[in-house]
């Protein structure tokens, strides 16, 4: 089995924070955590310096190559520092939402 992670500390959240499954809306000084595995890549933040972890609303997601899971990373703390109750975005090549299925 792959698996790679990486953290990014000192991120501080936009207007509007970060939607996370636990406890809402979180903001201020957090440090964001992608874990990828099985093809998939887990998001999670905390505020920094705490020890509490929180999963980021939208994870995980599908992602299918370590390389992938890095650009990704990217992608969710640039998310992070827009703020506006940032969840976690598709990966990229993957729609924002399924297509309307044809009958």
């Amino acid at each position: 089995m792959n698996w790679a992670s990486w953290t990014t500390s000192g991120v501080f959240a936009g207007a509007g924070g970060v939607s996370t499954a636990e406890v809402g809306i979180v903001t201020g000084d957090l440090t964001v955590h992608t874990t990828w595995s099985d093809e998939q890549a887990a998001v999670a933040v905390q505020f920094s310096g705490s020890s509490d972890w929180f999963t980021m609303a939208g994870s995980p997601v599908p992602c299918f190559s370590e390389e992938e899971s890095r650009t990704f990373h990217q992608t969710v703390v640039e998310a992070v520092r827009a703020g506006a109750g940032a969840m976690v975005p598709p990966p990229q090549g993957t729609p924002a939402t399924a297509p309307p299925s044809i009958a």
